[in-house]
């Protein structure tokens, strides 16, 4: 079993998960966070360090949610890593309380806004 990010952290992008993880599972895009299934070890520090409760077991992930194991998976092959925690976007407050965020999903890595910048 691994532990999965979902839609809560869409937007929100809490890093508080990055600095407990003893694996360094974590990956990052734009505006979201992932978990890597092959570095993660099942620890679940990361669940209770999550302000937004976005992250769950594999196996306890909501049924509306379930496509978050995925693309967990895919993305985390794509994304760079992060160890550090950052400060949450300024807006993230706002975006804890919003609902079927999956369409606002950058897919492009955060190592490629800091780039451009």
């Amino acid at each position: 079993m691994t532990y999965v990010v979902t839609e809560n952290c869409i937007n929100c992008k809490h890093t508080d998960c990055v600095e407990v993880c003893p694996a360094d599972a974590f990956r990052e895009g734009r505006n979201f966070l992932v978990i890597a299934p092959h570095f993660c070890i099942d620890c679940a520090l990361c669940v209770s360090a999550c302000p937004v409760k976005a992250i769950y077991a594999e196996a306890d992930v909501p049924q509306d949610q379930r496509g978050f194991i995925a693309l967990n998976a895919e993305l985390a092959e794509a994304w760079e890593l992060i160890i550090r925690k950052k400060p949450a976007p300024e807006d993230a407050g706002h975006w804890a309380t919003v609902s079927n965020k999956l369409g606002f999903l950058d897919k492009e890595t955060a190592a490629r806004e800091a780039s451009a910048s």
